[in-house]
């Protein structure tokens, strides 16, 4: 699949990724698929455990599948997680009711029971998973592949799951870089031989969400956040020159500039808190730009969500643009209210 670019696209998101403005955006949504859906809730009973559930092409497919059927998205998201790639090194994982479980890694002890050999027998039934979303889906409809970016994904190892303060993985990188540096370069090589595997298998676009870069300060974001997406993307061009990376940088807030200029990413996507004039102002020109509805606005409806949806629209409908959520859809957004914003998003409007 390497080699020259080919003729642009005739799906839209690809499209937009490649510099064109539409005058309809193309759109999907973080999360598009999952718990505020009937059909899904219904799925996922099949499989209680959440990772065998990841895991299972036929079941990860469908999941993959359910929000384009009944919203007409302009892409899919592969159904996975971003941990899948801890527990294909070697790290124990496990979901409960208050988010994913891991055992802790101790520092250098903890890296070298990690192996990058087994990361592509693990994940095969990931690339399954593209490849049979990607035969099902419309002609016009692309397929996203994903990964977490290495800093994010390193957090969820250090800390055995979620953290409020980041105290263990921030200490670990302050307090000896160079030992937290080769955990980083075993994520970086991993996410991205995984990444190029959902591309041989059928992925049209790859995003990386690095959902926790906003803890950082500019130092540490520099090299946790920004110099190990560069080597991803590096990578990933050399091999696949003509699939674009979107990288979401969560959080990041000024430094998403340094992000979209430094990353070697071909879109950003914007987190809810980032400025529409700053977006349009400061990265629209650089590249194509993606998000950023508020989540709540779409459990909200009424007035309130189509006024966000015009204004965005009108913002930075003037550019390259993906429109998209801030960050992931919420278990209680009522479906209705996507089908609304799918109405809203066909309309036509003016752009000056």
């Amino acid at each position: 699949m390497t080699g020259a670019k080919s003729e642009p696209s005739a799906k839209p998101l690809l499209r937009a990724l490649a510099g064109g403005r539409l005058s309809r955006p193309p759109w999907w949504l973080m999360r598009q698929a999952g718990r505020y859906l009937p059909e899904y809730r219904a799925l996922r009973a099949q499989a209680p455990d959440f990772v065998e559930f990841c895991l299972n092409p036929a079941l990860a497919t469908e999941a993959t599948l359910q929000p384009v059927r009944r919203f007409g998205m302009d892409a899919a998201i592969l159904f996975a997680d971003i941990l899948l790639v801890p527990q294909a090194l070697g790290q124990k994982l496990a979901f409960g009711d208050d988010g994913p479980l891991l055992e802790p890694i101790e520092e250098a002890a903890g890296i070298s029971r990690l192996r990058l050999k087994r990361v592509a027998s693990s994940l095969e039934p990931v690339c399954e998973t593209v490849r049979r979303s990607r035969a099902a889906l419309p002609s016009e409809t692309a397929l996203i592949g994903f990964a977490g970016s290495p800093w994010t994904v390193a957090t969820y190892m250090v800390e055995g799951g979620g953290s409020r303060d980041f105290q263990r993985v921030k200490g670990w990188a302050y307090r000896d870089p160079a030992g937290f540096q080769a955990l980083i370069d075993l994520l970086t090589e991993a996410t991205t031989d995984y990444l190029s595997a959902q591309i041989a298998a059928g992925a049209e676009v790859v995003q990386l969400f690095d959902s926790w870069a906003g803890v950082l300060p500019e130092e540490s974001f520099e090299r946790w956040v920004i110099m190990p997406t560069r080597r991803i993307t590096a990578r990933l061009r050399e091999r696949f020159p003509a699939v674009p990376v979107i990288g979401f940088p969560r959080g990041a807030g000024l430094l998403y500039e340094r992000y979209a200029l430094e990353s070697g990413v071909d879109a950003v996507s914007l987190d809810t808190g980032v400025p529409k004039g700053f977006a349009r102002e400061r990265l629209q020109p650089r590249l194509a730009v993606q998000g950023n509805l508020d989540p709540i606005l779409l459990i909200a409806g009424g007035e309130a969500l189509e006024r966000a949806v015009t204004e965005l629209r009108v913002a930075l409908g003037g550019g390259p643009y993906v429109f998209n959520l801030g960050y992931g859809v919420l278990p209680q957004t009522p479906p209705e209210n996507v089908a609304t914003l799918a109405r809203l998003l066909a309309e036509p409007i003016d752009i000056d």
